[in-house]
């Protein structure tokens, strides 16, 4: 059996295994067998198909990896705007309890809220900063 050959069933089959597992590194992988596959086709040594398929998929894989440390960290659910609309809207508080917490009013109905860590009670305009379970978390303006 041909070399290409070979390369070609190993990345059908990475293909394959990143299609059951979602490991998105498979991919860059059978991408660099693709290479190897290719690199045969042209008559290259089989060691020098070896090197292909490693600079290929090593290589977009370590290109992948510092993409994705690159890109800023996304905020958990309770406070990412993208998953709950409420966060970032403003509210108004008249006054607070002893303990830091108060009730207000906003989208039509009364809410428990308390201050987020580090913040002064004082009546005012606040913004949303997280909503744990259903409590509003609050920040100054």
């Amino acid at each position: 059996m041909e070399n290409s050959t070979l390369w070609w069933l190993a990345t059908g089959a990475l293909v394959v295994a990143e299609l059951v597992t979602g490991t998105f590194y498979l991919l860059m992988l059978a991408a660099g067998l693709a290479a190897a596959a290719l690199a045969a086709h042209t008559g290259v040594a089989t060691a020098w198909q070896w090197v292909a398929a490693a600079l290929v998929g090593g290589g977009s894989t370590l290109l992948w990896r510092a993409f994705k440390r690159a890109q800023p960290s996304v905020a958990p659910a309770r406070a990412n705007r993208d998953v709950n609309m409420d966060i970032g809207e403003k509210v108004q508080v008249a006054a607070f309890k002893a303990d830091g917490t108060c009730s207000v009013h906003y989208r039509g109905a009364h809410w428990d809220a308390s201050l987020a860590a580090g913040e002064v009670a004082s009546a005012g305009t606040y913004r949303i900063a997280e909503v744990v379970g259903s409590r509003l978390i609050l920040k100054k303006n």
